[in-house]
């Protein structure tokens, strides 16, 4: 489903990228629960290049295991670029990784609000340098749907990212 966002022919592209530069990769999951890291490890031996991640589904977690501001949370939302920016930088460190995403949405079919319907994601990508994209999207169809849109999303803008960041 939505092989043209994203493959395993990718997947495999991006794996012998991250081999070949001796990097390694980690993910913060919400909306996601663990989707992209599942697809990440469909592919043999990549432990190489990736020592694990987490999902952080609740507020709390995201506060304790990442070390997002509760401040940033009640402010700005969990489906917000403030907070996967927080998560960005408590996973990246947490997992002593050279590059992360964090994704926090709503997939639906609840959990909408007047500013955030159903389809509302928020990814972020980012080196141990702190160079960030994160951008929110709004995607269309069911629960499944959306999250694994997100999921492709999210490492067809981290390919993209690492190519240009391993390319200078």
């Amino acid at each position: 489903m939505y092989e043209d966002i994203f493959n395993e022919n990718d997947m495999i592209k991006l794996q012998e990228l991250l081999r070949t530069y001796n990097k390694t990769i980690t993910t913060a999951e919400s909306c996601t629960g663990g989707l992209v890291a599942s697809l990440i490890t469909k592919i043999s031996g990549s432990s190489d290049i990736f020592n694990g991640s987490i999902v952080t589904y609740s507020n709390k977690i995201k506060n304790q295991e990442l070390n997002v501001k509760n401040e940033t949370l009640e402010t700005f939302g969990a489906v917000s670029i403030e907070v996967v920016n927080e998560m960005l930088d408590g996973v990246i460190k947490k997992f002593n990784a050279d590059f992360a995403i964090a994704i926090s949405g709503i997939a639906g079919p609840t959990g909408k609000t007047k500013n955030k319907p159903v389809g509302t994601v928020v990814i972020g990508i980012s080196d141990s340098n702190n160079h960030k994209i994160v951008n929110m999207y709004h995607f269309k169809g069911s629960r499944e749907e959306v999250q694994i849109q997100a999921a492709k999303t999210s490492l067809k803008e981290i390919s993209k990212f690492i190519q240009k960041t391993l390319d200078k």
